[in-house]
């Protein structure tokens, strides 16, 4: 009968256990660049919300002193639609040219 050596048990369990958990740390990775982007998004959001707010009471202020031209009404009005709709855009893009 043959003797097992403790180093050789030793270097089977290493690879046993080596070759389970690779796909678990290669599946649990995410996009370094997705999560940068979203966390970019969500604190360009965070700023933009009171800025937009101080946008429309001083539009405001000026519609109620007849002192504003129309048309900065409607370039806040587009400004604000496309700095929040910013990812469903995005979206509509790429699924308009498949990426």
């Amino acid at each position: 009968m043959r003797k097992v050596h403790a180093g050789a048990l030793c270097r089977v369990t290493a690879a046993a256990l080596f070759s389970v958990g690779i796909p678990l740390l290669a599946a649990g990775q995410a996009s370094p660049f997705l999560t940068g982007a979203t966390a970019l998004q969500s604190n360009i959001l965070a700023w933009l919300t009171p800025i937009a707010i101080i946008l429309v009471m001083g539009l405001g202020a000026m519609a109620m002193a007849n002192r504003v031209s129309w048309g900065w009404c409607l370039a806040a009005i587009v400004g604000i639609a496309i700095a929040f709709g910013a990812p469903q855009i995005v979206t509509w893009v790429r699924g308009m040219f498949g990426v």
